[in-house]
């Protein structure tokens, strides 16, 4: 990908860039919604990303290009206004520039930039916070600095609060930031803090993506967000990962049914994460895909942000040799199902499934076998 990607920014731009940068999707492994509940997430950084080539320009002006866009979004150096229709993306590089200039942090003038990527958009593989790091890297590049890997994260999540306008917690930037080969990423969300936990020889993911979805900025994401934190209040907690399974019971009937199961998911949730680690450490693969196909019942039933394309999927998924348990990953309200397989579980396998839900459903489903990955950083600079 680092030659094509220059290779292009070379016939796009008619120079070679500076700096390529590099920042890897994520899957949600377990802790759906929990982390803006100050609650903890396990995540996988993946062997799919987006990349970054960029180069300074002198005149001030900041050209952003997609390599799979015609249209160059080519704006002043003081020109940070949203972008709307086929031009949106850039809101991303455009938010970390804004992060920049919010948290204290010196911001390049005029560059040449160019994004690539081989991660589905819309699929809850967190294609936004893989490009929002990616964009910090190479923003760091031009400035000379070099930030740990805390401030590309809190820069990327800077950018997806307060310009993308989603109000996202720390899973998506930090599992892309901190990710690590053969290892899931685990974050307490209240510090924030990071660890990676070892994953036993032989696991293996799959994806399943529906291509349908929500985008999370219309009122979805955000409507559970508002339900937490208003449950939290309810309960008289700061955030729900201050509640215990008996407060929330005890609350019934004051938190109404909706706020109610909003609460006990994440509660529960956070319990389930806790467990996860456990049964890791033990290598007990059973019990965490237990775990996992749980996490998916309670997102269907309490939390719901399941659709039914998803729970097709976990249903036909489980029932297949081979898979140790399934969920949604990402935000939900569409997207994709990950699977957590031996390697009983086959591309064979994998076509059985498609089959049937493109039977169900009447288009095909997107199947990608994925990998663990390191976090974001910098690939190569001249």
């Amino acid at each position: 990908m680092q030659q094509t990607l220059s290779a292009e920014f070379q016939k796009r731009f008619g120079r070679a860039p500076v700096a390529v940068t590099r920042a890897p999707g994520r899957i949600e492994f377990i802790g759906n919604h929990t982390d803006y509940n100050g609650g903890t997430v396990l995540g996988a950084a993946i062997d799919r990303a987006v990349w970054v080539a960029i180069a300074p320009r002198g005149d001030g002006r900041r050209r952003f290009v997609s390599a799979d866009r015609e249209d160059a979004v080519d704006l002043g150096v003081a020109e940070l206004s949203r972008q709307v229709g086929g031009k949106s993306w850039a809101n991303y590089p455009l938010g970390v520039l804004t992060a920049l200039e919010a948290l204290g942090r010196q911001v390049p003038a005029g560059f040449d930039y160019l994004a690539m990527t081989d991660v589905p958009s819309g699929a809850g593989l967190s294609s936004s916070a893989a490009i929002e790091l990616a964009s910090a890297l190479a923003f760091f590049e031009l400035t000379g600095e070099q930030p740990d890997r805390e401030t590309v994260v809190k820069i990327g999540r800077h950018a997806e609060n307060h310009f993308v306008g989603v109000p996202c917690g720390i899973l998506d930037q930090g599992v892309s930031g901190f990710g690590r080969a053969e290892h899931l990423v685990f974050i307490d969300c209240r510090g924030p803090s990071f660890d990676t936990v070892p994953l036993p020889g032989g696991v293996q993911f799959w994806i399943f993506n529906t291509h349908t979805k929500h985008a999370l900025v219309d009122g979805l994401y955000a409507a559970r967000h508002a339900e937490c934190m208003a449950a939290a209040k309810v309960l008289g907690v700061a955030l729900l990962a201050d509640a215990t399974p008996e407060q929330v019971e005890a609350h019934r009937a004051a938190l109404g049914e909706t706020s109610y199961k909003r609460a006990k998911h994440v509660v529960e949730e956070i319990a389930r994460v806790t467990g996860c680690v456990a049964a890791l450490e033990k290598r007990d693969l059973g019990r965490v895909g237990e775990l996992l196909t749980a996490s998916h019942r309670s997102s269907q039933r309490l939390f719901e942000n399941s659709t039914a394309e998803l729970d097709f999927l976990v249903d036909t998924l489980i029932a297949e040799n081979g898979v140790q348990g399934a969920r949604l990953t990402g935000g939900g309200f569409g997207g994709a199902v990950m699977a957590m397989t031996s390697g009983a579980f086959d591309a064979r396998a994998a076509e059985r499934v498609r089959a049937a839900y493109a039977r169900k459903f009447h288009v095909e489903p997107e199947v990608l076998a994925c990998r663990t990955a390191d976090g974001a950083k910098t690939m190569w600079r001249a």
